[in-house]
C-alpha cells in the first residue's frame, strides 16, 4: 500500500520526530511505498495568497477559492503545493505526525492543508462532501503528542475529551474530502516520561503499524 506521512515539528531529535521515523522504517519494512512531507525540513510556506497560483483569474481582488478552481482547470497551481496534491492523490493511507499546540495543529501543518487542500482540486466540483469526497476509500490517521497527562483529556478533564478538540480535523477536513478516518495515535505528557516509557510508546506504535489496513474507521459523528 502507499503511504504519505505529513511531518510538522521543528527539531528532529523530538519524540515527535522518533515517532517519524519510526512510522517510515516499519511501514517499509512491511513492503509499503511511503512519501513524507518533512514541513519544517521543507520550509513550507504555510501562508495561503496569491503565491498559490501561476494563473491569475481576477488582478483585481482576490477570491482564494475562485483562484483555486481556476488553477485546478488551468495546471495553475505553484510547484510546492502541486507536488502536495500529488502525494495526496497517490496514498491509501495519509498520516499527520504532530505536537497538539492550542488544542490543533502547528501553524505550518494549517498552512499546508489551506493551500493543498484546494476547491475544484480536493473538494467542490460537484463532490458531495462526507458522502462522494475526492479521496473516498482512502484512510486517515493522526498521530500526535501532549504536553500535559491522560487525564486533562478525559470527558470530565479540564481541557475536555480529545476526541472533541480533534474533531474539527477529523470530521472538518479529513471526512469533509472523503477520508475514512482511523483512531488517533495518542502519546500524552512525553516531556516528562522517561527513555524507557517513551521507547515502550515507540514499539506499541510500530506494532499498530503493521496491521493498521486492517483496522475499521472510527464514528467521528457530525457536530
Amino acid at each position: 500500500m502507499k503511504i504519505l506521512i505529513v511531518f510538522a515539528h521543528p527539531e528532529p531529535k523530538s519524540f515527535n520526530g522518533a515517532l517519524y521515523r519510526t512510522a517510515v522504517e516499519t511501514l517499509q519494512e512491511q513492503g509499503h511505498e511511503v512519501k513524507t512531507s518533512d514541513l519544517y525540513q521543507m520550509n513550507f510556506n504555510p501562508v495561503s495568497d496569491r503565491s498559490n497560483f501561476t494563473t491569475v483569474k481576477d488582478h483585481s481582488f482576490l477570491k482564494l477559492g475562485m483562484e483555486e478552481i481556476y488553477a485546478t482547470e488551468h495546471d495553475g497551481f505553484a510547484a510546492d503545493i502541486h507536488t502536495e496534491q500529488e502525494k495526496l492523490e497517490w496514498c491509501d493511507l495519509l498520516i499527520w505526525q504532530f505536537p497538539l499546540w492550542w488544542f490543533s495543529v502547528p501553524a505550518i501543518l494549517k498552512g499546508w492543508t489551506d493551500r493543498a487542500f484546494a476547491a475544484g482540486k480536493i473538494y467542490g466540483a460537484g463532490r458531495i462532501p462526507y458522502v462522494s469526497g475526492k479521496f473516498k476509500g482512502k484512510k486517515a490517521l493522526l498521530s500526535l503528542t501532549t504536553g500535559s497527562s491522560e487525564s486533562y483529556y478525559a470527558k470530565d478533564g479540564d481541557y475536555g475529551d480529545i476526541n472533541g478538540i480533534l474533531k474539527p480535523i477529523h470530521r472538518g477536513i479529513l471526512e469533509y474530502v472523503g477520508f475514512s478516518v482511523l483512531q488517533p495515535q495518542l502519546n500524552y505528557e512525553v516531556a516528562h516520561l522517561t527513555d524507557a516509557e517513551r521507547k515502550v510508546l515507540l514499539q506499541k506504535w510500530s506494532e499498530r503499524l503493521k496491521t493498521i489496513f486492517e483496522e475499521e474507521e472510527m464514528q467521528v459523528g457530525k457536530y
